[in-house]
This record gives C-alpha cells, structure tokens and sequence, in this order.
C-alpha cells in the first residue's frame, strides 16, 4: 500500500490520499530482449566481466543496458554531484549509473541512475552495492511503466532503501516515495519552483538544480 503525499500549491503540500498499487504482469517484460539462457547470479556476475557494455539481471535473465538522452545524462549528473557534495566528510556514499546493486540476495542485479548507501557494510564493496538508502531512477517514455512497476516492486526488497525518487527528463516533476515508520510508502511529488526534500539523506535543494542546463521542449 502507497500513502499519496502530494503538494497542492506549495512548497511542502498537506492533501493526502491512500491508493494501491497495481503491478501487473506485463510490466516485468524488459525494453531489451534477453542476451542468454537462463544463468545464475555468480554466473551473470562473471560473464558480465568480459562484456563490452553493462547488463542488468533479473530472475536469471540478463538484459543489455542501453545510453540514456543528454538531458537524462545531466539530471542525473546534477543530482549525483549535489549528493556527492552533500555527503562528502561523512559515512555515506553517492554514485552515478556505474554503479550496481543487489536486490534480493542476488537474485536481481541493477544500474541505478543515482544510488547512495550510508551501510557501513557497503564502504568496501567493490563490485556492488547491497544495502543503499537512496536509488534514483530518470525516467524515458519506454521504461517509466517498468519504473515505477515491476523494477519498484524488485528495490522494494532491499531493507535499507527509505526513498526512491523518479525524475521525469521531459518536464519538470520529480516524485519520492518514502518509507515511513509504519513501513508504507507515502509518495510526494515536486514540480516547478518547489524545494525538494530527501529525509534519507537530510538533503533540500530546488528542484531547478536538477534541471540545470537541460532544455525541456
């Protein structure tokens, strides 16, 4: 269950509604086709090595990962750089779409657009990141379903995620779903000339700095 926190003309909104999401089974078709036969997650993880270019796995699929717009591009690199700032001197750590985390033991593997971890047990992982507080995804019209469907349903399993925000790269809107103490997730969304709040990681900005230097048609 979702607890809709949305703003209504403000900066930090009231109206509240409660609505249930629906996943359905079609959205866990992925925008690639899948490159092998079903693998294990050692298995992906070694194959993965030799490729030329990164691949996300899920249930035993692996699927290619293909290059975002430059817009997609900058907001992400907006927002990593500001994190990145913000957090520097302390325990958390900010990284960009190079960056891969575990879901699930394993049995799911994803690149992130924006990812911080705060874990004392990711400070020396290498190869990927298991326990983020803070996963962004920048959203394209052929993966905005799967977004916020199927791959939200997959992070969801990771027990120190507290928010996962999803920003659109063709207007400016972007939406956090936070996990609040009674474990529901409340979703609030931010448009044009509102102040963004992140609690996972105490971080407010405006919501300009992310659209910084891209051109929205």
């Amino acid at each position: 269950m979702f607890l809709n926190a949305e703003g209504r003309g403000g900066k930090r909104g009231g109206a509240r509604r409660v609505f249930i999401s629906a996943v359905e089974k079609k959205e866990l078709v992925m925008v690639a086709s899948p490159d092998r036969n079903y693998m294990s997650p050692q298995e992906y993880l070694e194959w993965e090595e030799r490729q030329d270019i990164k691949y996300e796995y899920v249930n035993g699929e692996v699927f290619a990962m293909t290059g975002g717009t430059l817009p997609h591009t900058t907001i992400a690199l907006n927002l990593a750089s500001a994190l990145k700032s913000h957090v520097r001197g302390g325990y958390c750590r900010a990284f960009m779409s190079d960056a891969k985390v575990a879901v699930s033991e394993g049995m799911s593997f994803h690149y992130p657009d924006v990812v911080v971890s705060c874990d004392e047990r990711d400070r020396q992982a290498i190869k990927f990141l298991q326990y983020p507080c803070l996963i962004v995804e920048v959203l394209s019209p052929s993966t905005e379903a799967y977004d916020r469907g199927a791959k939200f349903k997959q992070y969801r399993r990771i027990q120190t995620l507290k928010e996962y925000v999803l920003i659109d790269a063709e207007k400016i809107n972007l939406d956090c779903f936070r996990l609040n103490k009674n474990c529901i997730w409340e979703l609030y969304s931010y448009e044009e000339g509102n102040e963004v709040y992140l609690q996972s990681v105490d971080f407010r900005f405006p919501i300009s700095l992310v659209y910084e230097d891209v051109f929205l048609g």
